[in-house]
């Protein structure tokens, strides 16, 4: 993922505009199909969640999250954690995917880190209505995925039969 990490600009803190700013970017929406892929935290913001039948209020943090194809294309999505029991299996996925904790270790989240910081996801598609009803198509994270393991070195032996 390294050409990934070269295109990331880790001194962009903020995209605020001013009112003199220059604009130029249009929107270019691109919608990946389901599968795996790797993707980068951009940003995350603190927030709070209202409440709703499935979760009380609590805190969560919102994500941006950028997710790039094998042709290079990338979508920009947002993605909700929610700072609550109930969803601290999705937070420890998160953690891990972006290679903080390993699995079923324990660990007290380190915000700080998480601007930057790569993984794998799994990516759905998520069908919607307008408020014209009109049908839309957006992307979603469905999971974070554990990082696959490094395959074993080579034991330092010196000698192999049959070889020399």
């Amino acid at each position: 993922m390294s050409d990934y990490n070269n295109n990331y600009n880790a001194n962009n803190t903020s995209d605020e505009l001013d009112w003199d700013s220059e604009i130029e970017h249009d929107s270019e929406f691109i919608l990946l199909p389901e599968g795996e892929y790797d993707f980068k935290v951009i940003k995350y913001e603190r927030g709070v969640h209202n409440g709703s039948d499935k979760l009380p209020r609590c805190s969560k943090a919102i994500l941006t999250v950028e997710v790039r194809d094998a042709a290079g294309r990338t979508a920009t999505l947002t993605h909700n954690l929610f700072l609550h029991r109930k969803c601290e299996p999705l937070l420890c996925a998160f953690f891990t995917a972006i290679g903080q904790r390993k699995h079923g270790e324990k660990l007290k989240m380190n915000w700080l880190v998480v601007p930057g910081s790569t993984g794998r996801c799994k990516l759905g598609v998520r069908n919607w209505k307008t408020k014209d009803g009109e049908d839309r198509q957006s992307n979603e994270i469905k999971s974070f995925l554990e990082p696959k393991a490094a395959p074993a070195a080579p034991a330092a032996h010196g000698f192999t039969p049959g070889t020399f």
